[in-house]
């Protein structure tokens, strides 16, 4: 499986909040406004097909496409690609780089504390 491209990233986001989608179903997210194709989506889902980055199923005569390369996939590549796979540089870049909400703290806390709970029980 060949990374994906920023458009194929753009069109993996819409699949991965739908699970699944017809090419108009991933227009109407992408671009309600009209300001791209339909062909435009429906060539570039072939693409993502052929490349392994989704697969797709036949209903009556619409496509429905599901993504098989994930949002974890992106951010583990994401991850290597940027931080050379330092979590400790993301998160403290993370942390420094934005205005960060308390419910989002709060919610960071909880996460950190269930992965030290995991790490001691393994």
């Amino acid at each position: 499986m060949t990374n994906p491209t920023d458009k194929e990233i753009e069109i993996l986001k819409v699949l991965w909040e739908l699970g699944e989608g017809s090419v108009r179903a991933v227009l109407d997210r992408m671009a309600p406004d009209g300001s791209i194709h339909f062909n435009t989506v429906q060539t570039q889902l072939r693409i993502m097909d052929r490349k392994g980055l989704v697969q797709h199923r036949r209903d009556g005569r619409t496509m429905i496409y599901r993504p098989v390369y994930t949002r974890k996939q992106e951010v583990a590549r994401f991850l290597r690609q940027v931080f050379d796979g330092s979590v400790n540089d993301l998160v403290l870049n993370m942390l420094t780089a934005e205005k960060i909400q308390p419910e989002t703290l709060d919610q960071l806390e909880a996460l950190i504390q269930q992965a030290r709970k995991k790490q001691r029980r393994t």
